[in-house]
């Protein structure tokens, strides 16, 4: 195959054209990061299609006109979806050539694997080892397997509103995925800053050269499928476009090359409440204003579009296609018609394009002969919780109910950057006793946010090492299956893994030899019995860096302990997933002076609190992660440590019917975020903690 076709790079924004370069990020002329590959389409157009006769099926087949070297692809077998006539469907829709382009059959079940491979080919050829992206859910998952399977590090920032199950399929991975409570756009300014202040590369999506060039391929499928004939229509759902982008863009190379006779209209369908392209078109306008996205299908969930959208529009009045959007429950309605009539299970984000075909069918915009292609773009893969806990999650927020009344307690995207500065520190504590590594995991949880993994074992240990590259590494030397000296053995032996600082806790005596092994290949070694469990817990804080957090903490102690018993320090469990607004009440009630604040940010983080914890007090967001705040309520009045402790809850929700009848039997108070005051807040816990001593 030829890979010296790729000739140059051009700025879609004011033509200037500069050397090929897969990574380059921006143009040299006027700094637009809008940038396109080009290509000697009239070689190309010399070897196709003869030259594809006898390739594997693959995107890769493609070679020519793509800008990586096959030679460092990495690939699970993406490309060359089956395009499936659409029979049922469309006899229901009143379409007689209606085809389904099946990328649910992708190796992570969307389209987005085409872009992940093209993607993290280019960083393997240019010997790229850790990368940053944003996602609304179904680019993480693929970028995250071709990242693993490329060895590359993946930093993955999402927002609150994907669901756990994708973010969880992320994790699988190996990759980090951050959780932004704020809006994607919002995620993707952290994501860029993080990667600009870690010096990492950024992935780009539609803007950079890799992203369009990956999608283009379905349009040189879709024509190889027809016998190297257009379709009338192209239709795809979307959220900041890169599919029908690149799609475009392949129709347009295919029809340079004189290999089809014309390109196809595209029907580009939104979702009506995140539809600042349809809007614009509606209006006429060549650029789309950003919007807050209110849908609850959140892959497509981009409120700024930004130049993406204007080469859609101009791709649509070359070609005489549409934009127009659907509501939540017509995609709803759609995916049940989908299923019942061609047996086809998509995602929400797939239906909004079969809901879009559906209204475009029956408004006569797209007519009964004509050929008509739809993209099924994919289909969710839960994860269930038990295959992986949220744990593998770092939350932040850039926004929030009460920072929206109250004001953020720090400016927001900066304090984001910080909170995963604070929050990507990680531990695995390995001891075969549970309770002695939870006693770990909690001590070091006083001083910081540290991200602590137990393992119960050694081989779970080892797993855990080599999925989660930790900071440091404690491994208690006497465990049934594998002892810590063969741990250690195994570490050291890993040239990606031998770095990483051990701390050895020992319950035997130790030989000399033992002794002289373990001075080489550990930090530290503590014998049981002969230390305090903080001491030990307070080196690991050092060793990871943050030895002022240790004069802090005990400063804190010494003042509590000298304040008189009439001052008595009452204690308040705050259950709440948002981290900004548990940060706020912490910090107003903290201020009185009389009170210690915990936070749990899920229903099982407050669980194994309240093991070790008598709070005076609760507060108690509605809408938890794992499950709901009324069973946690209901829970905490069957359990005897917790029946008659006092419950504040405390909510943004709009609560009617039965679920309010049932708070008010349950808890002690009913807040609402949005019209308690900082000062009122204070005031009614003291008077709540006041009523029950």
């Amino acid at each position: 195959m030829n890979t010296d076709t790729f000739t140059e790079v051009q700025c879609l924004t004011c033509g200037h054209t500069m050397p090929p370069d897969l990574l380059r990020r921006s143009c040299g002329s006027c700094g637009s990061v809008w940038l396109d590959a080009r290509y000697d389409y009239d070689r190309v157009a010399q070897l196709w299609p003869d030259a594809l006769a006898n390739r594997p099926t693959s995107l890769w087949r493609y070679a020519e006109l793509l800008p990586v070297d096959p030679a460092y692809a990495v690939s699970i077998y993406e490309g060359w979806s089956p395009l499936v006539a659409a029979g049922r469907l469309g006899a229901e829709l009143g379409l007689n050539n209606l085809y389904i382009k099946d990328e649910r059959q992708s190796p992570t079940s969307s389209f987005k694997d085409r872009q992940a491979s093209m993607a993290v080919s280019a960083l393997v050829s240019r010997g790229v080892t850790e990368c940053v992206m944003a996602s609304t859910g179904n680019a993480a998952a693929a970028y995250a397997a071709y990242c693993a399977r490329a060895g590359i590090k993946l930093w993955v920032f999402t927002t609150s509103l994907v669901p756990a199950e994708k973010m969880r399929e992320t994790a699988l991975y190996g990759a980090e995925v951050v959780k932004v409570t704020g809006t994607y756009d919002q995620a993707k300014a952290v994501a860029a800053n993080y990667a600009q202040r870690h010096n990492l590369h950024a992935e780009s999506g539609a803007k950079g050269v890799v992203g369009k060039e990956s999608m283009k391929t379905m349009a040189y499928e879709i024509a190889e499928w027809l016998g190297w004939k257009a379709p009338d229509w192209y239709v795809q759902a979307v959220s900041g476009g890169i599919g029908p982008i690149g799609v475009w863009k392949g129709f347009t190379e295919l029809a340079q090359m004189g290999l089809i006779d014309r390109l196809p209209k595209l029907a580009i369908i939104q979702v009506d409440g995140c539809s600042p392209m349809v809007q614009a078109f509606r209006a006429g306008s060549p650029t789309a204003e950003p919007v807050t996205p209110r849908t609850n299908i959140t892959v497509l969930s981009t409120g700024d579009p930004g130049y993406g959208y204007t080469y859609l529009y101009e791709a649509v009045q070359k070609a005489g296609g549409t934009m127009t959007s659907v509501s939540d429950e017509a995609a709803f309605r759609v995916l049940r018609t989908l299923a019942r009539t061609e047996g086809i299970s998509v995602a929400p984000a797939t239906a909004v394009a079969f809901a879009g075909l559906q209204q475009l069918a029956a408004q006569g915009i797209i007519g009964s002969d004509e050929t008509v292609v739809v993209n099924a773009s994919g289909h969710t893969l839960p994860v269930e919780k038990f295959i992986l806990s949220d744990q593998h999650f770092v939350d932040i927020a850039v926004s929030s109910p009460l920072a929206d009344t109250w004001g953020m307690p720090e400016e927001g995207l900066l304090a984001a950057l910080d909170q995963i500065d604070e929050k990507v520190t990680s531990i695995v504590v390995i001891d075969d006793s549970v309770r002695d590594s939870r006693l770990i995991r909690r001590l070091l949880q006083r001083y910081k946010d540290y991200r602590v993994f137990e393992a119960n074992s050694a081989e779970e240990g080892l797993a855990l090492i080599r999925d989660r590259r930790p900071d440091l590494v404690t491994v208690d030397l006497l465990m049934p299956d594998m002892d810590g000296f063969a741990v250690l053995d195994a570490l050291k032996s890993d040239p990606e893994l031998a770095n990483i600082p051990v701390i050895v806790v020992s319950g035997k005596t130790l030989t000399q030899e033992e002794r002289r092994i373990l001075e080489e290949r550990a930090v530290s070694t503590w014998v049981k019995g002969d230390y305090s469990t903080r001491d030990l817990v307070d080196h690991i804080v050092t060793q990871v860096g943050d030895a002022e957090l240790i004069a802090t903490e005990r400063t804190i102690e010494v003042e509590r302990s000298v304040k008189p018993s009439s001052n008595k320090q009452f204690t308040i469990l705050v259950i709440d997933d948002n981290p900004v607004d548990g940060r706020l009440v912490r910090r107003i009630l903290e201020q009185q002076g009389a009170f210690t604040v915990v936070e749990a940010k899920n229903a099982q983080q407050a669980y194994s609190t309240l093991e070790d914890l008598s709070p005076d007090l609760i507060i108690l967001d509605l809408v938890l992660p794992d499950t709901s705040g009324l069973e946690v309520l209901k829970r905490l009045r069957k359990e005897p440590a917790t029946q008659h402790t006092p419950v504040a809850v405390f909510t943004g929700k709009d609560l009617v019917g039965e679920e309010r009848q049932q708070l008010q039997q349950l808890a002690d108070y009913i807040w609402q975020k949005a019209s308690l005051g900082r000062d009122a807040l204070a005031e009614k816990v003291s008077r709540l903690i006041d009523q029950n001593r």
